[in-house]
């Protein structure tokens, strides 16, 4: 099992290289000159702003560049915003519970949702409910983000009023957030109301990042159980006179959870993308929104270190997905 997890820990590394390698070309890519824009309308002469080129490491030719950049990367140095001073690092982890709050809850209605409807369309496999399901499933992964997000705000905040538009708490609470996560916050809180407001807040940007992950998740599940409900030990349990939620729960679904954990997996990558335009949906102040504001500053240290510390996390998700892959199914270890 070790040699399994060094293999798969050795191919993170080129990955990694090309992920910081594309990261940093594409920003150069972006119009605009981050040292202007940092001056702002105060403006600066030709040798401010050659001192401050240097200052960046911007006046180096860009495999220089290149190379100053990852080898703070592999000292933990993702640099500092141009607009904030404050490192690249620290911004990040100061907004990331707000985004991993909110893609842990997409998660959960995800998978909580997502399986169950796969199997129940797999048992009830050419029937009206198994379309209804995956017809609804097929509608879910067809949406995209920034057409579902406004039509739920305009219906559920605009004409029902039973959710807030943006944010995470009401203006009106004010408390220590210690862990970053405001549903445990606001319940250590004590403030009356205040665990409601926050969970309010949550809703409709969570079934907004869960939709597209759910589609896929039920669909993966539905075409995993249809496989493992054909094989010849299920037919055998079956024959024997084993209770069908025996059958389904026991010998089918442990067998069909091994693809469908991949594709959990491979879903964090999506949220982690999904986030972006949800968070600037609903002014959810995480990653995200983080990441489209610097975008619109040319804060080139922070889009490249962000980009970087989001891969990075999804790389070791995917690492985690491929352990836990192997533990389920052993032959997975000698390949």
């Amino acid at each position: 099992m070790l040699q399994f997890i060094l293999r798969r820990i050795a191919v993170l590394v080129p990955t990694f290289i090309g992920v910081s390698l594309i990261a940093f070309s594409f920003i150069r890519l972006l119009p605009g000159d981050p040292v202007i824009l940092m001056a702002g309308e105060h403006g600066m002469t030709p040798a401010q702003h050659a001192a401050a080129m240097h200052a960046l490491g911007l006046d180096k030719s860009l495999p220089l560049q290149y190379l100053d950049y990852l080898g703070g990367v592999l000292t933990g140095d993702f640099g500092s915003s141009v607009v904030t001073k404050r490192p690249v690092i620290d911004e990040f982890f100061s907004r990331f519970p707000a985004t991993l709050e909110l893609s842990i809850c997409a998660m959960i209605l995800a998978v909580g949702i997502g399986i169950p409807a796969g199997m129940l369309a797999a048992i009830k496999r050419g029937s009206v409910l198994e379309q209804g399901i995956m017809g609804t499933a097929l509608i879910g992964y067809s949406m995209p983000i920034f057409w579902w997000g406004p039509l739920l705000i305009i219906l559920f905040s605009g004409i029902l009023g039973w959710t807030p538009v943006s944010g995470r708490i009401s203006l009106m609470y004010y408390f220590p957030t210690p862990t970053g996560f405001m549903l445990i916050d606001s319940l250590l809180s004590g403030q009356e109301g205040a665990f409601t407001s926050a969970l309010s807040h949550l809703v409709l940007p969570a079934i907004v990042l869960a939709t597209i992950p759910l589609a896929v998740i039920a669909r993966q599940t539905r075409s995993a159980m249809l496989e493992v409900l054909g094989e010849d030990y299920v037919r055998t349990a079956r024959a024997k006179g084993m209770p069908p939620r025996r059958v389904v729960g026991i010998h089918a679904l442990r067998n069909a959870m091994i693809p469908v954990v991949t594709t959990i997996g491979l879903q964090v990558g999506v949220l982690m993308a999904g986030a972006i335009l949800t968070e600037t949906i609903f002014s959810w102040p995480g990653i995200g929104k983080w990441m489209v504001d610097s975008v619109f500053r040319r804060d080139y240290p922070v889009i490249q270190g962000g980009l970087l510390i989001i891969a990075i996390i999804i790389m070791l998700v995917n690492l985690a997905v491929d352990v836990l892959y192997g533990f389920i199914n052993p032959r997975i270890r000698h390949t």
